[in-house]
């Protein structure tokens, strides 16, 4: 016998022996070397010759034995499972043709009995997501909906292992998009970080999620609460309702936060819209505002940003218009809900109105099918300060792509009526100044009318550019621009300057190049025709004298 056969004989053997224990207490995984046994008989399967198929014959009956005592043995055992899972499955998808064995029950077996316990160790963490991501076109081709169906609890144990799993998670991310999961996903992205609140509350009241090993994990009543919390929002009963001895402590954790149960879920059930205005969670964030920020609520605030990066690149690349019209009026009211972090709420917001320009650039005729979110958005403008960027970047869209182009006229109307409303509001009442109280700062009121100036140009230019596309809309353009005072710099004054006599509407043409700079404005009142191009100076504009 060659030391090659002797070696494979030996793997062999042990995985056997441990296939057949009948020893519950003491699973599998507590015996160091069967992980390197099923690698090895793994890789002596995948020579390439006349033998492979027989030795996979060979090894398959013990080592689909060896898969299911491990999982019965999850509750009891004192060792981590998910790595010796994890060498089970990959022979189960490298051989499951050879052998006709179907691999998705044993995948959603590891995930929902294994993984869902075990999501707190890092090592078992990186190792899935190095499964994953080796595994990606198999995944994709054969269980297209595996991924997308358990992506909140990939999410958990990445937000929960922090920035090192940050590239590898990156890279298993496109595997989770798919159109089931494009809306659900967005709302968990940007809740990385009150998820990862939410794991530390539960670990402070029942014991420490992750530990030197599984074993510290288990001893601890955090994975049974988690799984109860989930098991609450699968079925309907409470942790109470199942009777036993709950400590105080365990109790402090509101079960019934609509929330709170939603983010510890760990398959996706389809639904985006998030509970932000429950009671528990104000207070959760109230205090996460004003309390010590933890290292990994630290390190997840700075990661979920670039998470959102890489999730929008995805939307742009694959997602069809259906999809991104319906993200959208969803990103329009998240703009407002953040984790109360001002580095978090600056980058995200910057990022989400970032995306929706870019969206509208590939899909202009997105414009006219949002025109009621737009619209409703522009009549809120003054409600906050997000409120007011949103809407001077929905200004700039309207304008800038015609409100979808030449072809919707009646969308055109109506947003051009609503940014007439939001242009007369603005000069009538200023209401952004009248708001504040005479003892706010000079600061706050000097940023205050800075929004209302810089959202005053925004629908002027806005107003201009959406008449240039619509002709029958220049009348009313004209008349907005008069009432709002943009007429005497244009038109001229009515007194006498120089020696020379300039009525209302009139232009100095000699001074026009080099006094006059708003330049979308004065496009329009000079009979152009078409849309509007940019970066054109007045003399581009107004005709010259030969």
């Amino acid at each position: 016998m060659s030391a090659e056969e002797g070696d494979w004989n030996f793997y062999l053997r042990t995985v056997s022996n441990s296939a057949r224990d009948s020893n519950i207490t003491n699973g599998p995984a507590s015996d160091p070397s069967l992980l390197r046994a099923v690698k090895k008989l793994c890789e002596f399967c995948k020579r390439e010759d006349k033998t492979s198929d027989d030795l996979v014959a060979r090894v398959y009956p013990h080592l689909n034995k060896l898969f299911q005592r491990s999982v019965a043995s999850l509750s009891q055992s004192n060792s981590s499972n998910g790595l010796l899972l994890l060498g089970i499955l990959q022979f189960f998808l490298d051989f499951g043709e050879v052998v006709l064995h179907d691999a998705d029950p044993s995948l959603h077996t590891f995930i929902r009995s294994c993984l869902s316990r075990e999501f707190a160790d890092p090592i078992v963490a990186a190792a899935t997501l190095d499964f994953l991501y080796v595994n990606k076109n198999k995944l994709l081709i054969s269980f297209p909906n595996l991924l997308p169906q358990f992506f909140p609890l990939i999410l958990k144990l990445t937000a929960w292992n922090g920035g090192k799993l940050e590239k590898p998670f990156l890279k298993v991310l496109p595997g989770l998009v798919s159109p089931g999961s494009f809306l659900p996903l967005f709302p968990s992205l940007m809740d990385l970080p009150i998820l990862v609140v939410a794991l530390e509350k539960v670990e402070r009241s029942s014991g420490s999620l992750v530990g030197n090993n599984i074993a510290s994990i288990q001893k601890s009543k955090a994975p049974e609460m988690l799984l109860a919390l989930m098991d609450e929002a699968y079925t309907g009963t409470t942790i109470g309702e199942r009777g036993g001895d709950e400590s105080e402590e365990s109790s402090t954790i509101n079960v019934a936060d609509p929330l709170f149960l939603e983010l510890l879920k760990d398959e996706n059930d389809g639904l985006v819209k998030r509970h932000w205005t429950s009671p528990g969670i104000a207070a959760v964030l109230q205090a996460a505002k004003n309390s010590p920020q933890s290292d990994r609520l630290k390190q997840i605030l700075k990661i979920a940003p670039r998470l959102l990066d890489a999730y929008f690149t995805i939307a742009l690349r694959d997602a069809n218009s259906s999809l991104i019209c319906a993200l959208i009026p969803i990103l329009m009211t998240r703009i407002s809900a953040l984790f109360p972090d001002q580095n978090y709420m600056y980058e995200v917001r910057r990022r989400l109105l970032e995306f929706m320009l870019a969206a509208f650039h590939r899909s202009p005729d997105l414009i006219p099918l949002l025109k009621k979110p737009i619209i409703d958005r522009l009549g809120n403008a003054y409600d906050s300060t997000e409120k007011t960027e949103l809407a001077l970047q929905l200004c700039w869209a309207v304008g800038e792509y015609g409100g979808g182009g030449p072809t919707h006229k009646d969308a055109a109307r109506e947003l051009f009526e609503s940014l007439e409303l939001l242009l007369y509001e603005n000069l009538s009442s200023s209401r952004l100044g009248l708001r504040q109280e005479a003892a706010v700062n000079s600061n706050r009121k000097s940023f205050s009318k800075s929004s209302q100036s810089r959202l005053l140009c925004f629908v002027i230019t806005a107003i201009t550019k959406l008449a240039t596309h619509h002709r029958e809309l220049l009348p009313r353009a004209r008349v907005a621009l008069i009432k709002s005072g943009i007429c005497l710099p244009v038109l001229g004054p009515s007194r006498p300057s120089h020696g020379f006599v300039h009525y209302p509407g009139t232009v100095n043409w000699n001074e026009g190049g080099n006094k006059m700079v708003a330049h979308i404005p004065f496009y329009i009142l000079g009979e152009q025709e078409g849309p509007p191009f940019h970066d054109f100076s007045l003399s581009d504009v107004l005709p010259r004298r030969s």
